[in-house]
């Protein structure tokens, strides 16, 4: 049985910098699926943040990260990887890691059969 988990997560200080790693184990070929960083802030609904094509070569962020999240993986390691920088407050969330269900990006919840149990992070002062 397929299965990821993410850690990483933790508090923070407005500005500063978190990597969040994902790890997936289990029969199945890693580099064949797109694979995506998602968040849920309390009472809000759960939103794409990063996601990476199977090939590695498209990434796709949401507009609120661009230019602060890097979104990679290592298939010989079956890790996901999401370098966060110049965190602020409105980043804290639960994020989760998923597979998705073909090798191609999408923010779509519905494009993701397998899901982490998530890993906290707060940006605060």
């Amino acid at each position: 049985q397929v299965q990821v988990a993410e850690s990483g997560g933790g508090l923070v200080q407005p500005g500063g910098s978190l990597t969040l790693t994902c790890t997936a184990s289990g029969s199945h070929n890693f580099d064949d699926y797109a694979m995506g960083w998602f968040r849920q802030a309390p009472e809000k609904e759960r939103e794409g943040v990063a996601c990476i094509n199977w090939s590695e070569n498209i990434t796709e962020y949401v507009d609120s990260v661009k230019g602060r999240f890097v979104i990679s993986k290592d298939n010989a390691k079956n890790t996901l990887y999401l370098q966060m920088n110049s965190l602020q407050p409105e980043d804290t969330a639960m994020y989760y890691c998923a597979r998705g269900r073909s090798g191609w990006c999408s923010h779509g919840v519905m494009s993701y059969a397998i899901w982490g149990q998530g890993s906290q992070v707060t940006v605060s002062s």
